[in-house]
């Protein structure tokens, strides 16, 4: 906001608008009346005009106020009557703007005569600007209030937007764990079923080993108990309960072939394996193509898309590039800067890689995310 269009400044205005048709009021009396009325014609003006510039008075006095002085000074009062007339008008009390406006017509009848509203036809000036008062009143009343509203629909578009994205990204944060709970648990029950057959088995073992064995089943079962109480919870409320535990990572081959078999288009490049990168970078890589398909799909039917992937260190890279197809009704692109992609970004940022998505020319659409491998990992997906 301009420092002109500050409520101390409109106040400011308004102030010296008011002072200025008082005093105008003042000298219209001394050149009419040669100076006998002037003290009593400035008198009223200047309550008029306080009446009008006081806040606290503006809304319930100063009509009345005004309209009383315009009733007996008739059209040297008129206009600080229409300055009443555009609060009122802005306030929508039209029953007290045209009770006002009654009042000041018919008691003017019985006002001072060199200034009544009824002679030399002035009514109809005095109505003009009356009129005018309540019309730019009512237009001025109407834009404050649309403004108002579109700055609280805006406002509220953007809370609910706020709130889309985070829910988005706590989605996003509760599939990784859900993920994650299935790929540990998978792995830490492989872990304690085969240190249970060695312990079991261990007749030929010596006593340190076998002890060991042990201590490593039951260490294992507690994690996994401990994994289950502390992310369990997170997983889907609507999912089988006591399902056996399977690894939830699926491969990026899996979705092209399911897309092919769906009509789209997609040409699919791999280069390493799956292994060479962390489970969690498999798992981003699935959901970030995943995405992808799956919103070229709904916003540009028929495109051809081109998914590469790339496992190999030292960061697994994933790239996702469509035609231009045919526009759905939010638009065309891969992924649009939606909720979806919010999430993507959620679990990409979480790995410490950066995703890009947006036009690629030509009407194409490019997604793309980097995602370095951690300190350590070797040619194999294995620590070193």
């Amino acid at each position: 906001m301009t420092w002109w269009k500050g409520p101390v400044w409109a106040a400011v205005g308004r102030t010296g608008f008011v002072a200025f048709l008082a005093a105008g009021a003042a000298v219209n009396a001394a050149l009419l009346f040669g100076g006998r009325y002037v003290v009593p014609v400035s008198a009223a003006a200047l309550v008029c005009a306080v009446a009008l510039a006081v806040p606290r008075l503006r809304r319930f006095v100063a009509p009345w106020v005004v309209a009383a002085g315009t009733a007996w000074w008739g059209w040297l009062l008129a206009p600080l009557l229409a300055v009443s007339l555009f609060d009122l008008a802005v306030a929508r009390r039209m029953r007290v703007a045209l009770g006002c406006v009654v009042v000041a017509l018919g008691a003017n009848v019985f006002g001072a005569q060199a200034t009544s509203l009824w002679a030399d036809r002035r009514w109809v000036s005095a109505l003009f600007v009356l009129l005018f008062g309540l019309v730019v009143g009512l237009w001025q009343g109407n834009r404050r209030r649309l403004v108002k509203s579109l700055a609280s629909e805006v406002e509220h578009l953007r809370t609910e937007s706020q709130l889309r994205e985070e829910t988005a990204r706590v989605a996003e944060r509760s599939r990784i764990a859900a993920e994650m709970h299935d790929v540990l648990a998978h792995r830490l029950s492989l872990i304690a079923l085969h240190t249970g057959v060695l312990a079991t088995r261990g007749d030929g073992l010596p006593a340190p080993v076998v002890e060991r064995l042990v201590l490593l089943r039951a260490t294992s079962a507690e994690a996994l108990a401990d994994l289950r109480d502390v992310l369990g919870a997170l997983r889907d409320p609507d999912a089988a309960q006591g399902a056996t535990l399977a690894p939830a990572i699926r491969d990026v081959r899996e979705l092209a072939e399911e897309a092919r078999a769906a009509g789209q288009h997609v040409e699919l490049t791999v280069d390493g394996v799956p292994e060479q990168a962390p489970t969690t970078h498999r798992l981003a890589a699935y959901r970030i193509v995943q995405e992808a398909l799956t919103n070229v799909r709904k916003h540009a039917g028929g495109a051809a898309v081109t998914v590469r992937v790339d496992y190999r260190p030292p960061a697994t890279l994933i790239e996702v590039t469509n035609t231009p197809g045919v526009p759905g009704t939010s638009g065309t692109g891969a992924v649009e800067s939606g909720y979806g992609l919010v999430g993507l970004r959620e679990r990409v940022t979480a790995l410490g890689g950066t995703l890009d998505a947006g036009p690629a020319g030509a009407g194409a659409w490019r997604l793309a995310a980097r995602i370095p491998h951690p300190v350590g990992i070797g040619q194999n997906g294995t620590r070193t």
